[in-house]
Order: C-alpha cells, then sequence, then structure tokens
C-alpha cells in the first residue's frame, strides 16, 4: 500500500519538478515573408529617420532571414533615399547590407527636379511609386506604411 501511495504522490507532483520548455515568441518561417513599406511621409520631427530605424529594429526583433523587405519612396519619402540626407544615409546602407531593397519613384524625382547622381548607390529606380506598391501586393507583399 505504502508503494501505490508513494508511486501516486511522485505521478501528482511530476509536473511540478518537471523542466517545461518556454514556447519560442514567435514561430521561425521556412521562407521569408515580404514586405513592401510605403515611405511618403515628410522628414518633420525625423519621420524618414524614425521610420529607417523601425526597420532596423523589427530585423534585430524577427531576424533578417525572416524578413523581405521592400522600401518604395515617393512623394516626400523621396528626400529619404537621397545620399546628401545626413539623417537617413548610413542608415540607408545599413539596411542594404541587411537585405532591404530601396525603391525611388521617378515621377517624385521629376517633381523635385531630382537627378538619379544625387541618390545612394543602393537606390533601384521604377517609373512610379504607387503602382509599384500595387504590384507587389498583387505578388503577394504585406503592406506596412511606418
Amino acid at each position: 500500500m505504502n508503494k501505490l501511495i508513494s508511486l501516486a504522490f511522485m505521478l501528482l507532483m511530476y509536473p511540478l519538478f518537471s523542466v517545461a520548455h518556454p514556447e519560442p515568441q514567435f514561430k521561425l518561417v521556412t521562407k521569408p515573408v515580404n514586405f513592401v513599406i510605403q515611405l511618403t511621409r515628410n522628414s518633420d520631427n525625423f519621420g524618414h529617420r524614425r521610420a529607417f530605424l523601425q526597420i532596423d529594429k523589427i530585423l534585430d526583433d524577427l531576424g533578417e532571414k525572416n524578413l523581405n523587405i521592400i522600401v518604395v519612396a515617393y512623394e516626400d519619402g523621396i528626400h529619404s533615399l537621397m545620399a546628401e540626407n545626413e539623417g537617413t544615409a548610413q542608415l540607408l546602407s545599413k539596411l542594404a547590407n541587411r537585405g532591404v531593397a530601396f525603391k525611388a519613384c521617378r515621377i517624385s524625382m521629376d517633381a523635385w527636379g531630382l537627378k538619379d547622381e544625387q541618390f545612394k548607390l543602393e537606390v533601384e529606380f521604377v517609373p512610379a511609386g504607387a503602382p509599384e506598391m500595387i504590384r507587389l501586393q498583387m505578388q503577394g507583399y504585406k503592406y506596412w506604411k511606418p
């Protein structure tokens, strides 16, 4: 009888002393999740820099291998991709090295009188920003506007 009581006691106490393995905060993906980021905000209150810092933090938290990010800049956001932009130039290069792609809208460039040479080397050029956003979403990219 004592053995039976001891066995029952051990079975009841086992969950209290067993080692629990915490669940990961997010499930690792087998292939990267595609995101397209619309950058049309102006630079007031360091808006461009804050957007790039958000992207950097997301890559830190979720992992570069889990995300494929394309930034499409148009309207006022076009200035964030310029080589002379002291608030974003270094961050843009850092993010490009982490796998983020940057696309500049030619319509916005023309409206602001900007030339290809004024942009960072990492920047690609697209005919129009809004259609590029829609095209990427039609290809399955998730939309994000910081």
